[in-house]
């Protein structure tokens, strides 16, 4: 009995993944149509086989006048080794009274097995669903208006979700759908603006890779274009804009004659026309980004949001004085790594650090995650049991709706006095210099001593020791004054240091060009442009766009040519995602080099401007 049972199920578990791929489906071009309007309806059975199909039958079409039909036409496809195909019967209608009617069910059968396809409800109106006014405005060559061409090519975008906490990823997709042959390559028209969000491009084929897909009672040709993670920086309603894609299509040209076969000749799926120039722009998003919760926030909490862990390392538990420990804390989950904020450590007296040189590893494959790790370099000035304190890490968890913090661990030093007690600087991790030696020891004999003479005030040395204090206090005093300045003035800081950040960022984008991680490249070198835009213009990250960026410029009295190589450079940053593999190479130490040369360039007017004035 056990066996039959098991045979059973796997009987089951072998057919039921065939019976279940099998379809019947019914689509119109449009639920809506005038009385004068003839449409299309389609038949669909779509599986894994179309050869044992047998016994179609139509419905009748009451209300309705075929003009044509049933037109049969089957399709195959394999992806990934899996063979999916398909079978259609179409027929073209026209409506005979206004009114609203429903075209019945179709049934085919399959192996015997019987399918029906449901209903669809039809709207006849008086006129016709299309202005032939509006039509006629925006011809092109071919008869065809744009507006019958955008029927059947467009760009959508989707987001996963509509409503979000702030931090949390909203990932969009775009999609181009198409009811006509492409004849070339495409060009991105317009990049979408992402104002109030982090954005992180996620990866997608290099080569669009198109399904069939059933949209608003419409059969498409589907492909992904570009799919981006979101991170609101700020709550309100967010607005995402259009994607413009030049596409090159195929349009057949529209036959002046009355003849009922010319709506079939005309269908967009037969035959080959003229190449038309179509510009396909997806739809806006409209995204509600709401506050975390203001209740029970931890003191380490710096705006990190997702699901993360924490891990910590000591190089050694026991050292001497002045010699360095190194301290390891890595973060990873499920989050915008890029954003996030590796926590201090609050050592106590005794102790000195140094800024911790942080690496980050991002997997942009679908939700973003990854890891980021920090390395502190603990120097322990005084001898004895010494203690590194316990660090926190707090995060909003999407999923529990609460706030989590994370410890790591205290740990206990044991520090023995070393052999030298001198001064000493730690350059890193590598790198230890010793900048002084002991002191040598005092001679006894007078042998080389020997009476100089003259009169003291008379020598130069005696003037430049007197001066030099007073000289060396006076820079003193004005370095503490900018430094305070700078300490009071989070915008100024942020404006002396922005050549120096993108130098950073720069030199981290040219080691990840040489190990040939290019997407990695394209997210640094991006941050390195925009995030010398940000802090050189004070520009708030979420306003931030090409178009801010290139007014501020123009305020500041920079050339035309300067801000309209600046908008070239930014843009190709974007564009350059979409350039075939065989040149990805090549395009990266091109866009590098541009962008170094772009930075470069502001840089030097922007100091041009302040000498002059």
């Amino acid at each position: 009995m056990k066996k039959l049972i098991a045979y059973i199920f796997l009987i089951i578990g072998l057919f039921l993944p065939a019976m279940s791929a099998q379809s019947f489906t019914a689509s119109v071009d449009n639920t809506t149509v005038g009385l004068n309007d003839r449409f299309q309806v389609t038949f669909t059975f779509e599986g894994t086989d179309v050869n044992n199909l047998s016994g179609f039958n139509a419905p009748d079409f009451a209300g309705f006048m075929v003009l044509s039909g049933p037109n049969q036409s089957t399709s195959m496809q394999i992806i990934n080794g899996s063979v999916s195909a398909s079978l259609s019967y179409s027929f073209y209608l026209q409506p005979k009274n206004l009114g609203r009617y429903t075209i019945g069910s179709a049934s085919i059968k399959y192996k015997g097995t019987p399918y029906k396809t449901d209903p669809i409800a039809i709207q006849v109106e008086k006129g016709s669903s299309n202005s032939g006014t509006q039509q006629n405005s925006n011809q092109n060559s071919s008869g065809i208006s744009n507006d019958e061409i955008a029927q059947n090519v467009f760009v959508r975008a989707t987001a996963d979700k509509q409503k979000v906490l702030m931090g949390e990823q909203v990932t969009v997709t775009y999609k181009l759908y198409t009811r006509l042959s492409i004849a070339s390559q495409m060009s991105i028209s317009k990049l979408p603006q992402y104002p109030g969000f982090w954005a992180e491009e996620l990866e997608t084929p290099g080569n669009i890779s198109f399904t069939t897909e059933n949209y608003q009672g419409k059969r498409y040709r589907v492909g992904v274009l570009k799919k981006v993670a979101l991170f609101p920086t700020q709550t309100g309603e967010l607005n995402v804009t259009p994607f413009e894609l030049d596409v090159p299509v195929q349009v057949q040209k529209k036959r002046k004659s009355n003849n009922v076969f010319d709506d079939f000749f005309n269908d967009p799926f037969f035959g080959i026309g003229q190449t038309v120039d179509f510009t396909a722009k997806s739809n806006s998003l409209k995204i509600k980004v709401q506050p975390l919760p203001s209740a029970n926030v931890p003191e380490s909490f710096n705006g990190a949001v997702g699901d993360f862990s924490m891990d910590s390392q000591i190089d050694k538990r026991s050292t001497k004085t002045n010699e360095p420990v190194t301290m390891k804390l890595t973060i990873s989950g499920t989050g915008n790594i890029s954003l996030l904020e590796m926590p201090k450590i609050n050592l106590p007296a005794g102790f000195e650090q140094s800024e911790p040189k942080v690496n980050e590893q991002v997997n942009r494959t679908g939700r973003i995650s990854g890891k980021k790790t920090a390395e502190y370099l603990i120097v322990p000035r005084d001898a004895g049991k010494k203690e590194i304190p316990p660090v926190k890490f707090s995060y909003f968890d999407i999923n529990k709706k609460s706030y989590v913090t994370l410890s790591a661990p205290a740990y206990s030093l044991n520090v023995e006095q070393g052999t030298s007690v001198n001064s000493q600087e730690y350059a890193g991790k590598e790198d230890v210099k010793m900048l002084g030696e002991d002191i040598r020891y005092i001679k006894t004999d007078s042998e080389s001593l020997h009476r100089t003479g003259g009169f003291i005030l008379n020598r130069f040395g005696f003037w430049a020791a007197v001066g030099f204090p007073f000289i060396l206090g006076l820079g003193l005093v004005v370095w503490r004054r900018r430094e305070d300045k700078l300490a009071g003035s989070v915008q100024l800081m942020r404006y002396q240091r922005a050549q120096k950040v993108a130098r950073m960022r720069l030199k981290k984008a040219k080691s990840l060009m040489d190990s040939g991680d290019h997407n990695a490249f394209y997210s640094e070198i991006s941050l390195a442009l925009f995030g010398y835009l940000e802090d050189k213009f004070h520009i708030p990250k979420s306003e931030l766009s090409v178009d801010r960026a290139s007014a501020e410029l123009s305020k500041r009295g920079l050339s035309s040519e300067l801000i309209a190589e600046f908008e070239r450079v930014a843009n190709k940053c974007e564009f350059i995602r979409f350039a075939p593999k065989e040149s990805e190479t090549a395009a990266v130490a091109e866009m590098y080099d541009e962008l170094s040369h772009i930075i470069t360039e502001i840089e030097k007017s922007l100091s041009l401007k302040k000498n002059a004035a």
